[in-house]
C-alpha cells in the first residue's frame, strides 16, 4: 500500500491547546505535522469533535506566546483527530 499524501508529515511532539466553543479548553499533545494540518493525540476524540467543526489552537510552553490558529476538523480516529489549518483573512 502507498503512502498518497500530498504534504509529508514530520513527527513532532508538543502541548496544544484547543478552544472548544461546548467543551472549553483541551490540553492535547500532537503527533505530527505537516504544510496543511496537525494530528493530535486525544482520548475519546470521537465524542469529543465532529467532522468539519472548526476550533482555536495554541502551541504552549514556547519561549513567546505562539498565534492563535482556526483548525478544521478532517479526521476522527479512537486516539485522536487530524486538524487542517484554516486560513484567515488579515
Amino acid at each position: 500500500m502507498s503512502n498518497s499524501r500530498k504534504n509529508v508529515r514530520t513527527p513532532l511532539k508538543v502541548r496544544l491547546r484547543i478552544d472548544h466553543p461546548v467543551h472549553g479548553e483541551l490540553m492535547v499533545t500532537t503527533r505530527d505535522i505537516s504544510e496543511c494540518g496537525v494530528y493530535v493525540l486525544m482520548d475519546q476524540a470521537q465524542n469529543m469533535l465532529s467532522m468539519g467543526e472548526q476550533v482555536q489552537g495554541q502551541v504552549q510552553g514556547l519561549p513567546m506566546e505562539a498565534p492563535i490558529l482556526t483548525l478544521e476538523v478532517v479526521r476522527v480516529e479512537a486516539l485522536g483527530v487530524g486538524l487542517r489549518f484554516v486560513q484567515t483573512e488579515e
